[in-house]
């Protein structure tokens, strides 16, 4: 698009953004080099223009960020190529005043004591500022429901703390969209109708029905275990109630849609099967646009599950919304909002609590998944990116080996952009913290080891000591 509209001479070409937030480029076409270059080639014409004043935060938190971006650049955790263009923000005329020293930085026991630590404090905030508004945000939609499963059930996991007593309600983004389980349920039901004789892909299906209320609630593991005597019962088989022969109903309706239509109309039926709502039947469309570019070569049932399986993984789908007003429900008073961090680019709270900052998950690594691991220890998905990436900025193509150690950069470049984002949406408290237990991978939050922290959290600790509880 660039080179099409530079050629037409007549235009005033101009484009607006901040190139140090953009945290979409490891999953989407997106590329923050491109706009640097158009930054840079209009700096170089004396016709750039830059805004370095931000009225959001207050000083402490503005110095914090700063101090980020630059220690980043510097620090070569990136390759050659800096994460962030260089600047200096500076405050505006009415930014808001700091909340205490405006920046606290906590280094708790365990994850427990983390919500320990960070409830007390909401509470105390709460208690000055009733009016203010509260976030919590996290690099995964796991640690969201770590945290609303402990904050609701304070008693169950040993937390002198009850956000219920205060008024304080607790607004999970993640959970409260009904809409974002959509590709785990299509995907249940496509796993289902590929394979319909697996017990385990039909009980999956049958909870998801069954959570969507088009079944009766029962016990299905008691035909789940047979699939063929419960799809398709002989004479000599037992006899199945109603509620079973409902059940049953349903699931060969489905199956008689794999021989009766196109598989790209696959998942636009399920979406009516399910009888999903407006933002769902959005979200399904979406989901079926997103899957059938990934497999325009080959649009196999195969391929689709895998893209399908790829999605649901990752959490990196985002939903569609079709209510207006839907931001100001993440920024209303007397809430604590629970939020990931890409979801709450744009948003802005009083008070921003950053919990679970660790290495393994900002800025973490790249994985190979078993499935493509006989390839050799490396993603061909990531290696293929970084190859057409250097293809595009002129640059020799790397080999194998290189693309895979530049794709890593490009993951750990787009974390701490991410994390610049987040740190930026509190205005006049930043609370900071990383456990020393926390758990591997947050599948299972009760399996806790030793983790180092986040590359920054140490040295903001030594750069703004004040600010370390």
């Amino acid at each position: 698009q660039e080179q099409k509209l530079s050629q037409l001479n007549y235009l005033n070409f101009m484009r607006v953004g901040d190139p140090n937030q953009a945290i979409n480029s490891t999953f989407t076409p997106a590329d923050p080099i491109d706009f640097r270059q158009f930054c840079e080639d209009c700096e170089q014409l004396n016709k750039l223009a830059t805004m370095e004043q931000a009225g959001r935060s207050c000083q402490k938190i503005i110095d914090a960020a700063n101090y980020v971006l630059k220690w980043v650049n510097n620090s070569e955790l990136t390759g050659i190529e800096k994460p962030f263009r260089d600047q200096n923000i500076h405050p505006a005329n009415n930014n808001p005043p700091a909340t205490g020293g405006g920046l606290e930085i906590y280094e708790p026991r365990d994850i427990y004591q983390t919500l320990e630590l960070m409830g007390k404090r909401i509470i105390n905030l709460f208690k000055e500022n009733p009016d203010g508004n509260f976030a919590v945000l996290v690099r995964e939609n796991k640690q969201g429901k770590f945290i609303t499963d402990t904050f609701s059930n304070p008693g169950k996991y040993g937390i002198d703390i009850d956000l219920g007593k205060q008024n304080i309600s607790i607004h999970d983004v993640s959970q409260g969209a009904r809409h974002s389980q959509i590709p785990a349920e299509i995907l249940a039901l496509m796993q289902f109708i590929d394979r319909p004789h697996s017990p385990d892909y039909l009980k999956s299906a049958l909870k998801v029905l069954g959570d969507r209320h088009l079944i009766p609630k029962q016990d299905y593991n008691a035909f789940a275990s047979v699939p063929e005597q419960f799809l398709y019962p002989g004479p000599l088989d037992p006899y199945q109630s109603e509620k079973v022969r409902k059940c049953r109903d349903l699931c060969r309706n489905l199956l008689r849609a794999k021989s009766e239509l196109p598989l790209y109309q696959l998942i636009s039926f399920l979406a009516l099967t399910l009888k999903y709502q407006q933002s769902d039947l959005a979200t399904a469309d979406k989901l079926a646009e997103k899957i059938a570019k990934q497999t325009f070569d080959n649009s196999s049932m195969n391929s689709i599950l895998e893209v399908l399986s790829e999605i649901v993984g990752s959490e990196r789908f985002e939903p569609v919304e079709v209510d207006e007003d839907a931001e100001k429900n993440y920024t209303r008073p007397q809430q604590l909002t629970i939020i990931t961090m890409h979801k709450a680019k744009g948003l802005d709270w009083d008070y921003v609590f950053l919990p679970f900052l660790h290495e393994n998950i900002i800025p973490g690594n790249l994985r190979v998944l078993p499935q493509v691991n006989f390839l050799g220890e490396f993603d061909l998905a990531e290696v293929a990116r970084a190859q057409i990436r250097a293809s595009l900025q002129g640059q020799d193509l790397p080999d194998i080996s290189t693309a895979w150690k530049q794709a890593g950069y490009l993951k750990t470049a787009e974390e701490f952009r991410l994390l610049y984002v987040a740190m930026t949406r509190a205005k006049r408290l930043l609370w900071m913290s990383a456990a020393k237990l926390a758990p591997f991978t947050w599948n299972k939050p009760d399996n806790l080891q030793e983790q180092k922290p986040c590359p920054v959290l140490p040295v903001l600790k030594t750069e703004f000591p004040d600010s370390f509880r």
